[in-house]
């Protein structure tokens, strides 16, 4: 049980409204990276694509209960949690349902808060997850409101290319918005470079950049652009289990590793 571990459950939201950034790909292979190391992840899967769903061999017909059914209080996160081939990592899958939910809880005044009451059972005692990743839909919808609300922290995919900054003052602007209005302990756990090519000066640009306005908030760590990262949702694996030893998979695990040292930077703090 959660309660009787000395390590609290930690909800990071993967978030961007720009799609793909990498969003869905850094929650796989973060959530697989942190669970080689020990850690016990939960992803949720919000966007009603459900890539990060098929990225973990979960196929549309074994999602009988999906984020949707949780949400919306038909079951309980235990119910539609399914283990992944990954020791230590499971998900709850997404459905095209999803779509809905936004529909059919307009006018309730709780429907902000659906996925951090759901959390919040969680962390009294009905899970021993350590890390939960919620993968947000590609816009600023209530879906990824009801996650940013759940959430501690905030981790943004951030693409390398030529318009990466471009939409990220808006994702700041809701971030501080949310803070102020419904989730005050909100913070921004860190912003990760995606799709790196280092064969272009371009990529090398946008790196400097992002960090010189950005600055300690963005992580050391740079996932490149990489063809087995490119493969591994296709045969439903992690890159980290479709090839380990390659560039995109040893990025990832460095990632993890910075996770967990900004979080025990934060508990010090």
């Amino acid at each position: 049980m959660i309660g009787a571990q000395d390590k609290p459950m930690r909800v990071l939201a993967l978030a961007n409204q720009k799609g793909g950034v990498g969003k869905t790909t850094t929650a796989i292979n973060l959530g697989t990276a942190l669970a080689a190391v020990g850690e016990r992840v939960l992803i949720l899967d919000l966007d009603p694509q459900g890539n990060a769903s098929t990225g973990l061999g979960i196929d549309e017909r074994s999602r009988k209960i999906s984020t949707y059914d949780v949400l919306s209080g038909r079951a309980t996160l235990a119910e539609a949690r399914i283990a992944t081939n990954v020791p230590r990592l499971s998900i709850v899958p997404a459905t095209i349902d999803l779509i809905a939910f936004e529909q059919e809880t307009s006018g309730l005044g709780s429907r902000h808060y659906r996925l951090r009451d759901v959390l919040a059972a969680v962390a009294a005692g009905e899970d021993d997850a350590t890390y939960v990743l919620i993968d947000c839909p590609p816009s600023l919808n209530l879906l990824t409101v009801n996650a940013l609300v759940a959430a501690d922290a905030v981790l943004v995919p951030l693409q390398c290319e030529f318009f990466a900054l471009e939409g990220l003052a808006q994702l700041m602007r809701t971030i501080e918005e949310i803070r102020s209005k419904l989730n005050p302990k909100l913070t921004i756990h860190g912003i990760v470079l995606t799709m790196y090519d280092q064969r272009t000066a371009l990529s090398d640009q946008v790196v400097d950049d992002v960090r010189r306005v950005l600055g300690d908030k963005v992580y050391a760590t740079i996932i490149p652009r990489n063809v087995r990262v490119a493969e591994s949702p296709s045969a439903g694996k992690p890159v980290l289990l479709y090839d380990y030893r390659c560039s995109g998979s040893q990025a990832y695990i460095q990632l993890a590793s910075e996770v967990i040292e900004r979080e025990r930077r934060m508990r010090v703090v």
